[in-house]
């Protein structure tokens, strides 16, 4: 059956509004020809758009800047503010923007682990609310966060788990108080590291990949036919509990040493870059130990020669290297075994810092390992691809409310 009237035009706004988010400012005529809408359409949709204050004239389009179809049309930016945190074990990062996403402030602090939960709740909170002062928001439309553990897919929710800071599930809960007005959702850290790589990083000509996170702890997330896939309990990609050889003993329904975190956690890469005469803690001050010493690693071999002086030499890095590519392999041909995705991005920030040189060796392995053909590739966005993907995560959803035809 035909579309009503008022389905029609409610399809053809959003159509316009889209166009305008990935294109930026547009002429009536531009809307006219990325719609294949009649001029009369495209002038109606243009007057409710501008009367809802969604859309405003931003400019003039042509060098002689004359009459009503110069006229540039852009999303009212201002509209609604969007806040997106990074939670880790150790501090909080935020950001916040506008509705088409550009950044207006952000800033992080860190959160001792003898912190107790109220102080570190109520100093991540207020940091959110700093954070949106400087960014000159009277007021959060939606928060997006990224927090290490399960969500429940019943509810949303962060669910406890043992190892955790309890402070990261009062978080989202006091937001949402102090914030009554904002739309306030969680998703698992490693779910919007592969979000953001699939919108802006190195997944996006790909539908089907799984990001294997490599930081302070070790985390999958799979893209299977464009969809992000959680599981039943929420724990798809739970890889630091798969059980993998060279390990001194078996994960636990509680625990995850046993498992392949330790053979790839922060911990594990410290240990064996000093099993193999590599100095750790020389690097810059503001990348973690397990990222820096992998990066001058990678460096050294690459000629680079390190980016801090490591005192190692080239020989002494690609064995380490080596050995962390053999031990990554172990737990990414379980992946392609099972899942077949043809592609991995080694995320996080110890893959970004292993480069080329570390995914090129890990894909080497899994082509003798496995006959399902699989491409490995360096994160292009590191760690900062879970602030963006909660960025990216809150303004699609403050964009499919405000976006949406008004309740009748």
């Amino acid at each position: 059956m035909p579309a009503s009237p008022s389905t029609a035009r409610a399809i053809n706004d959003r159509l316009a509004l889209r166009l305008l988010q990935q294109e930026g400012p547009l002429t009536a005529g531009q809307l006219k020809q990325l719609t294949g809408l009649s001029r009369p359409t495209v002038a109606d949709l243009v007057e409710r758009l501008t009367a809802a204050d969604l859309i405003a004239v931003v400019g003039e389009a042509g060098e002689q800047r004359r009459g009503p179809n110069a006229k540039l049309y852009g999303i009212v930016a201002d509209r609604a503010h969007l806040a997106a945190l990074d939670v880790r074990t150790e501090g909080v990062s935020v950001v916040v923007s506008d509705l088409v996403g550009a950044v207006l402030a952000e800033a992080s602090v860190p959160i001792g682990g003898d912190t107790g939960t109220g102080p570190a709740v109520e100093q991540a909170v207020t940091l959110v609310e700093r954070v949106a002062k400087e960014a000159g928001a009277d007021r959060l439309h939606t928060v997006g966060i990224g927090a290490p553990g399960l969500i429940d897919p019943a509810n949303g929710e962060l669910r406890d788990s043992t190892g955790l800071p309890e402070w990261h599930r009062r978080l989202v809960a006091t937001l949402q108080e102090r914030l009554p007005e904002a739309r306030v959702s969680v998703e698992n850290e490693t779910n919007l590291a592969a979000l953001a790589e699939q919108r802006d990083g190195v997944a996006r000509d790909r539908d089907t990949f799984v990001l294997l996170w490599l930081g302070h702890g070790t985390g999958a997330a799979v893209v299977l036919d464009g969809a992000l896939r959680r599981g039943a309990s929420g724990g798809t990609g739970e890889i630091g509990f798969l059980p993998v050889p060279g390990t001194s003993g078996l994960p636990s329904a509680v625990d995850c040493e046993g498992g392949f975190h330790s053979l790839a956690g922060s911990a594990a890469i410290v240990e064996l870059a000093r099993a193999y005469g590599l100095p750790v803690g020389s690097t810059a001050a503001h990348e973690p130990l397990a990222a820096g010493v992998v990066r001058e690693a990678a460096g050294l071999v690459a000629g680079g020669g390190g980016e801090a002086g490591l005192l190692g030499d080239a020989a002494s890095a690609d064995r380490f290297l080596d050995a962390f590519a053999d031990r990554l392999a172990v737990g990414v041909a379980s992946v392609v075994a099972i899942l077949d995705p043809g592609c991995v991005v080694l995320g996080g920030e110890v893959g970004q810092a292993g480069g080329d040189v570390l995914a090129g060796r890990v894909e080497e392995r899994i082509r003798r390992m496995s006959p399902l053909a699989t491409v490995v590739r360096p994160t292009g966005l590191g760690g900062g691809a879970v602030l963006r993907g909660a960025l990216l995560t809150a303004r699609d959803a403050a964009q499919d409310e405000l976006f949406g035809p008004p309740d009748r």
